[in-house]
């Protein structure tokens, strides 16, 4: 037909009309705007996409300058279809309609400009033109315009006023729609007058989308100018929107509702029983059938109500007991296995967990979160750990049924889960499992490089790591730990805090043993860290040991004053260091100096470049010092005293020590000392006293009628005291957050935990021995508060019966079993918490008990305290130039990994798993031995069950033709000689990730599967047999990388699980691979 048609003139026309409308893709654009929209997609620099704005910002000023004009369709018809010529009067009102719709174009291209940065102004003023076509499609793209491009301060809103209010009062629906729509986007402030009275009328226009747009302008204009529209007018027409006959206009008021009751509830507290109504409405199907998504009634309406009600019923038992059964009806309904319903599901829990609490609804909604962190999706994994976070906060004997899930939540590849996950350790930490959070926390810090996740983490363990302590020693190892990591993000509140406790300890005399050992225990780990040869330390890390060091190194047992001395003078000479840390550093070296006697030449070298430098505060006290050690070196012991940073200064208000010189002067002449005086004021008075001036009111301020009563609230470290801070044993408080109590005047520690000091200080709440001896005993579980019947309506059903059932749940006793590692985590996770059976809990690395620092049985093995040196007279050597040592340029940092690279708190005896996603710590005990893992059950074939395979028997592939030798794509897999440390920095790079697990009776031990590794074509890169982990490398044709990490786990019937995981960057290669390992494996 189409040849048929194109064989006559007409034909021809609709040939061209169908390309035209092919190419606008039926939006009736022009060719132009398309060229225009794919140049701006295909171009490949924001460079090249100016050059394609800039040329199309001249063509744009070209055509809104000077008259549209386009060619007549009619004269590029055959001859025969001119003869029907239009009249002069219908030329001129095509041409004006051809003009609109061009102008329409030029601007929705001038929005494009706009949005991509450049300057559009040019256009505006059509914009506004457009607003008043009288074709409605004109007049919204001239409201779109103005809406979005439009500053608040354009002259041009001034002019728009006029025509919306004309729009407003139109009889056309479309045209008050669009006045509505451009309310909510031009208007401003003081404009607001102009148009309230007109919105607020069209709340009861005839039709309902005017109704439903005018109740949204209508609070707009409530938050730009709240004296022109009346909070209580407008509470009063949600009222009525409410209730409106369009189910539509009174979803556009939940919308307000919701907005207005998050700032003040007080005024909607009557409209539970009417959303009630609504919500049980909307849940029994009663609203039209285009409501419904997916078989799921109004599932929007229900999720604003549902937040709504948890606005109106928190803290509040009576507008509570309302909508207990409501919620607990939309709860069941809503689970209908589609994902508007599970969000409706997710709704209902925060609901239920923000309302005044009930102990039914507490166990549905844990029922309800089982089921969401038990399944195979991701996202209702999320759903359900973001619920559990939120049930926990304030009911954590919840937490107790779902250990395992969470642990593997943990250990699951998706970051955003791992985050959420981290989210709700956080919550349920208790001075129980605070160290099996910390470890994993610390470990997601490791490898996370998102900054205001590394920000956020960092806050939170250091928050934890303060309010919950197990003992002193663990503190410390566990921030200096942080420092090491995440130090240019740490608060220096944090480091002050640490300080305060090497310095002050427990607070108690009767236990200096167990503070001389906390010191020592710091100084060594200060030791480690500034010894290595290459280590980039962290401003606040270095500055922190330098202070440790400088006041007790003479404790260490491992080095000598003089090494420690040599360790911070090669620091000081970094040229990385910062000024303020060379003052710390300098202020070290000036006390170990005064402790030892004498002033190597090492420390006489850097004390004398420093007098040179141009920090004035480093050079100052350079000269300071070298002008003490070749003066006044005898007393060096009284300006830098050994462990005398707790000691208060006397200083002397009088300067007595000035009497001398004093007298002196005056002998000379000098005219004694007139102190100014204070009396500005008085003579100013006295000057002005003929004369009436404003002058200040000194009247008191009256007493409030109601005086208001002080609520504690958190308070992190910053708020901290710089003195008067006490490490006492402190009672816990319920209500409130731990941290460093404040001690009582007389220096001795306060045994209620209470200030007698009227400075605010921290108040301890719900910790058990955070800084003290002895532990309080764990807090009882909540218990559910029952509340009374709620009364609903006339709505016919089964008698209300939430308030009067028990929270406590049923647990049957399970039988006893090996635990795995997996259950090893979760008790020590879960342990604290209530309903979870009491775990043991590892010891720290330094052999103290957490649960009680004073245990003889477990205290560190330290030497004994020792003295402070007394200070000699010192020998002030000639600085003599100090050979540099030698620098090997390819020492990476990474082949010897000592004990002295590692915290105290990881140097257990044991084995540390560092590509593992989380931090394992296996520690090897005497008198206990670890658990065997339990048996992985195999899963079994059905068909091969029922018979249905006949002769094919189920068992692994042999091994391939070739020798085990992986091929692919006709290359072998050929050896990466590659170092550990190499293969941990392109680990990240590669983004596809092939996990198998092999139940294997064959390879049972780790050298079986390093040796079917190599034999696979990989190279053996290391081989931990403490953990029975291995990784490996290899190359596709020298371009392709492979890494491999594999890990042996022995079973009890003499098998062994394998789990290996295949990363490269081409997907289809690593999943290869990884089959072809598994079937060798087996």
């Amino acid at each position: 037909n189409i040849l048929y048609l194109t064989s006559s003139s007409f034909g021809l026309f609709y040939v061209f009309s169908a390309r035209y409308k092919i190419m606008s893709s039926g939006s009736h654009l022009s060719k132009e705007f398309f060229e225009l929209i794919k140049a701006i997609g295909e171009s490949k620099s924001k460079q090249e996409e100016d050059r394609i704005i800039q040329r199309e910002i001249i063509t744009l000023k070209k055509k809104l300058e000077t008259p549209t004009k386009t060619p007549s369709v009619s004269s590029k018809l055959p001859l025969e279809y001119n003869s029907s010529v239009l009249n002069p009067l219908q030329q001129k009102n095509s041409n004006l309609l051809t003009n609109k719709k061009k102008s329409k174009e030029f601007l929705v291209r001038l929005l494009y400009v706009e949005m991509l940065g450049h300057d559009g102004s040019f256009g505006y003023i059509k914009a506004v033109e457009l607003a008043a076509a009288t074709l409605i499609t004109h007049k919204r793209t001239g409201y779109l315009l103005c809406g979005a491009c439009l500053s608040p301060d354009n002259e041009f809103r001034f002019m728009l006023v006029n025509q919306m209010q004309r729009d407003l009062n139109s009889a056309n629906v479309l045209e008050t729609c669009a006045s509505l729509y451009a309310i909510t986007r031009i208007i401003t402030s003081d404009m607001v007058p102009a148009v309230a009275n007109d919105v607020q009328k069209m709340l009861a226009h005839a039709s309902e989308n005017v109704r439903k747009k005018s109740i949204i302008a209508l609070h707009r204009l409530y938050k730009l100018n709240p004296d022109a529209v009346p909070r209580m007018m407008l509470i009063e027409q949600l009222r009525r929107v409410l209730c409106d006959r369009d189910p539509s206009v009174m979803g556009a008021s939940l919308c307000v509702i919701e907005s207005m009751a998050a700032t003040d509830s007080l005024p909607f507290k009557d409209l539970v029983s009417s959303l009630v109504s609504i919500l049980k409405q909307i849940c029994e199907h009663r609203l039209p059938s285009e409501f419904d998504y997916h078989r799921m009634p109004a599932p929007w309406m229900q999720m604003q109500i549902l937040r709504i009600l948890s606005i109106l019923g928190k803290n509040d038992a009576n507008a509570s007991s309302g909508m207990y059964e409501i919620i607990n009806d939309c709860l069941k309904r809503a689970d209908i296995g589609i994902n508007a319903g599970y969000a409706v599901v997710y709704e209902c829990i925060k609901t239920i967990t923000t309302i005044y609490p009930n102990p039914v609804l507490l166990d549905a909604a844990a029922e309800s979160i089982s089921r969401f962190i038990g399944s195979r999706s991701n996202n209702l994994k999320f759903l359900g750990v973001t619920g559990l976070a939120s049930i926990v906060e304030k009911h954590p004997q919840y937490a107790a049924a779902h250990q395992m899930a969470v642990i593997e939540c943990l250990e699951d590849r998706d970051e955003t889960l791992q985050r959420k996950t981290l989210d709700l350790l956080y919550r349920m930490t208790n001075p129980v499992n605070v160290e099996f959070i910390t470890e994993k926390l610390l470990d997601f810090l490791r490898s996370t490089t998102d900054p205001f996740l590394r920000k956020d983490l960092t806050t939170r363990i250091s928050n934890i790591a303060e309010r919950y302590a197990p003992s002193n020693a663990w503190y410390v190892h566990s921030v200096t730990s942080l420092f090491e990591i995440s130090g240019d993000l740490v608060k220096p509140e944090v480091a002050h805090n640490l300080m305060s406790l090497i310095a002050e300890g427990s607070g108690d005399e009767e236990d200096e043993e167990s503070d001389m050992a906390l010191r020592q225990n710091a100084v060594e780990l200060g030791c480690k860290l500034i010894s290595k040869p290459n280590a980039k330390l962290p401003k606040i890390l270095a500055e922190t040991m330098a202070w440790v060091l400088g006041e007790y190194a003479y404790l260490s047992a491992e080095y000598d004053i003089e090494q420690v001395l040599e360790m911070l003078c090669n620091l000081a000479k970094r040229s990385s260091s910062a000024p303020s840390t060379r003052c710390f550093l300098i202020s070290a070296i000036m006390k170990l100096v005064a402790q030892l006697g004498t002033c190597p030449p090492n420390a006489a070298h850097v004390i004398d470049n420093f007098t040179k430098s141009n920090d004035g505060d480093l050079q100052q006290r350079c000269l300071e010092f070298q002008n003490m050690l070749t003066s006044v070196s005898h007393i060096l012991g009284e300006a830098f005293p050994v462990d005398a940073s707790c000691e208060d200064v006397e200083a002397d208000e009088t300067l007595s020590h000035l009497n001398d010189f004093v007298q002196a002067a005056l002998m000379n002449g000098s005219a004694p000392y007139s102190p100014p005086d204070d009396d500005d004021d008085d003579d100013y008075a006295t000057m002005n006293a003929g004369t009436k001036k404003p002058a200040f009111n000194f009247t008191q301020y009256e007493k409030p009628s109601s005086p208001q009563t002080f609520q504690p609230r958190n308070m992190d470290s910053s708020s901290m005291q710089e003195h008067n801070t006490g490490f006492g044993d402190s009672s816990a408080v319920l209500g409130g957050m731990s941290g460093f109590p404040a001690a009582a005047d007389n220096g001795q520690p306060n045994p209620a935990g209470q200030s007698t000091s009227k400075e605010p200080s921290l108040i301890l709440h719900n910790v058990a021995n955070v800084w003290g001896k002895q532990p309080d005993p764990a807090p009882a579980p909540f218990a559910g508060t029952s509340a009374p019947t709620p009364s609903f309506g006339n709505t016919p059903g089964p008698a209300n019966s939430f308030g009067s059932q028990s929270s406590s749940q049923t647990e049957e006793a399970s039988k006893p079993h090996m635990p795995s590692e997996k259950e090893r985590m979760a008790a020590a996770l879960f342990g604290g918490v209530p309903g979870v059976p009491t775990a043991s809990v590892p010891t720290s690395s330094s052999g103290t008990s957490f649960r009680n620092p004073k245990s003889t049985t477990s205290a560190p093995a330290i030497s004994a305290p020792v003295a402070a040196p007394v200070p000699t007279p010192i020998a002030v050597p000639a600085p003599t130039p100090t050979p540099i040592a030698e620098v090997d340029l390819l020492d990476m940092g990474f082949g010897d990994v000592s004990s002295s690279a590692v915290p105290d708190v990881l140097a257990t005896p044991g084995t540390l798993d560092m590509l593992s996603p989380t931090l394992v710590l296996e520690v090897n005990s005497e008198k206990e031995p670890s658990p065997t893992p339990a048996i992985t059950p195999v899963e079994v074939d059905p068909f091969a069950a029922s018979g249905l395979l006949g002769d094919v028997a189920d068992a692994p592939l042999g091994v391939l033709a070739g020798g085990g030798k992986f091929e692919y794509n006709g290359s072998p897999l050929l050896p990466l000689p590659i170092s550990t440390q190499q293969f941990g920095q392109n680990w990240g790079t590669c983004s596809s990730t092939n996990p198998i697990s092999v139940v294997s009776s064959k390879v049972v031990s780790l050298n079986q599967m390093m040796d079917i590794l190599v034999k696979a074509g990989a190279h053996k890169i290391e081989a931990i047999a403490a953990t029975n982990e291995g990784i490996a490398g290899g190359s596709i044709g020298g371009t392709s990388m492979v890494l491999i990490h594999g890990n042996v786990i022995p079973q009890i019937d003499g098998s062994s699980q394998i789990n290996v995981t295949v990363k490269s960057k081409d997907g289809s290669l690593s999943g290869n691979l990884a089959a072809f390992l598994s079937n060798m494996l087996r």
